[in-house]
């Protein structure tokens, strides 16, 4: 974070100061909310949660070296206390970090330019493309983005803190469970570029359908300044055309819109798409008139929208085709479960177990056919949360497409994921499949089910909602595979 005393903070957050702390005290280190990563000079957000109470964890933080710590309640330490309860703590967090995103946005700070800050939203691939932006950014200076997926009103404004006058890119990733969601993350850290991957089925049961989630998902540009004429000048929208409620997206900004696809009216487009026998991806890829071949590391032929999003992103900030070509290429996944591929005792493992939701199990499923090939393909899957009264038809859908895509063995986690069973079943009673269906009412049983059938060669995947913590069941058979 910039440095600031903790007169100004008091000042910037609407806090008073209390206990020991001295007014000009300077704050130079982290913001954290977990007392174990506080450090000399940083300043510990005390948070109450369902289990813990950040406020018997100050003393901790100090004598770690904490500056303060923001606090609803006076503590026997030097603090920022708050007007309010626990809600107001997040408030003044973000209060915090609204201040330094607009001190980074000038160009006295740094040298001589501001911080180009990025927000990247979309029902699924969020994490990855804005892992990937960041690794591709970082080749031009230093990349500040959030570890896994750091998009809410805590972690957003967190993410914000850990740049500092050095910074030249913030890449943010904003996500949205209501409206206006994603309005106030902007707010906390205006965004330059605002990019929009896709509006799926992901949290349906809250929003209700696709059009509220487009709505939602919108305001990251409208969030965005006007554009001007020029790479590098004024708010950028970089909308998939290949998603229509994305690319109906273009009428709800001032910023000039870029384009990314597959199809002739992208401005960053891909052709010549193959999948190679490692399940990576390589494409031709277009940009102003020029060429080059993209050979990516990451896993799925989803990956390739990811890449354009970030190609775009790149090229707005001054990189030459080539670089970003070169910069992709390189590119590695970074946030855990997803689409991590690994090799034990001979079978190959993909671990998506992060999340899910009808869009990203079709993408892993494709990915799973892709990668067997003429191995056999083996899914461990868990239920999609969030999907409201589509859920049951649209396991069913996942269980008919993992029956299409050749599982020879599908092992089904819990009861609420009884669809993908009964959808897989169905194929096989009309003849379409000669798979076997189990279902297992949790990860150990999967992981067991799994060990019985699995055999060398054979490629595994594992996919379902953060619930189901599905990524056990890898876990498991590797730590009993090493005693």
């Amino acid at each position: 974070m910039i440095a600031l005393t903790l007169d100004r903070i008091a000042e910037i957050t609407q806090t008073a100061i209390g206990g020991s702390a001295c007014p000009d005290t300077v704050v130079d280190g982290p913001v954290v909310i977990d007392s174990r990563q506080a450090a000399p000079g940083a300043l510990f957000v005390a948070l109450k949660g369902e289990r813990v109470d950040g406020h018997d964890f100050a003393a901790q933080a100090i004598d770690s070296g904490a500056a303060a710590v923001l606090v609803s309640r006076p503590v026997e330490a030097p603090h920022l206390l708050v007007d309010g309860g626990d809600d107001e703590v997040v408030a003044a967090l973000g209060r915090l970090a609204r201040y330094v995103a607009e001190e980074l946005g000038d160009t006295r700070h740094g040298q001589g330019r501001a911080t180009q800050i990025i927000g990247v939203t979309g029902s699924s691939g969020k994490t990855t493309t804005k892992d990937l932006i960041a690794q591709v950014l970082c080749t031009m200076g230093t990349t500040v983005a959030p570890a896994g997926s750091f998009n809410n009103e805590i972690g957003h404004p967190l993410t914000v803190l850990r740049a500092d006058a050095n910074t030249r890119h913030l890449v943010l990733e904003v996500a949205a469970r209501g409206v206006e969601h994603i309005a106030h993350l902007c707010r906390i850290a205006p965004p330059r570029i605002g990019v929009v991957l896709n509006v799926g089925t992901a949290h349906m049961g809250e929003f209700g359908d696709r059009d509220a989630i487009a709505k939602a998902k919108g305001e990251l540009v409208e969030a965005l300044p006007p554009g001007g004429q020029h790479r590098g000048e004024g708010g950028v929208a970089v909308l998939n055309s290949d998603d229509p409620r994305v690319r109906e997206m273009a009428s709800r900004t001032a910023a000039r819109v870029v384009f990314y696809g597959t199809g002739e009216e992208a401005a960053v487009r891909a052709t010549e798409v193959t999948l190679e026998d490692t399940g990576a991806p390589s494409f031709t890829l277009h940009l102003g008139g020029r060429t080059a071949r993209v050979r990516l590391a990451l896993v799925g032929v989803h990956q390739v929208h990811n890449a354009l999003a970030t190609a775009a992103v790149a090229d707005e900030l001054g990189m030459e085709i080539e670089q970003i070509a070169d910069a992709l290429g390189t590119a590695s996944p970074v946030s855990r479960w997803r689409m991590e591929v690994t090799e034990h005792n001979g079978v190959t493992f993909v671990n998506d177990a992060y999340n899910a939701n009808p869009e990203s199990m079709r993408a892993a499923l494709t990915t799973l056919g892709a990668l067997a090939r003429d191995r056999r393909a083996v899914a461990v899957l868990a239920h999609m949360a969030e999907l409201g009264a589509d859920g049951e038809a649209e396991h069913v859908r996942i269980g008919e497409l993992a029956a299409q895509t050749g599982v020879q063995h599908l092992i089904v986690v819990g009861e609420e994921a009884a669809g993908i069973a009964a959808g897989a079943e169905g194929a096989a009673d009309g003849g379409d499949w000669q798979g076997e269906s189990i279902r297992v009412p949790d990860a150990e049983a999967a992981a067991a089910a799994l060990r019985e059938r699995m055999r060398s060669g054979d490629v595994v995947i594992v996919k379902g909602s953060r619930v189901a913590a599905l990524e056990r069941v890898i876990d498991l058979i590797t730590k009993e595979d090493a005693q």
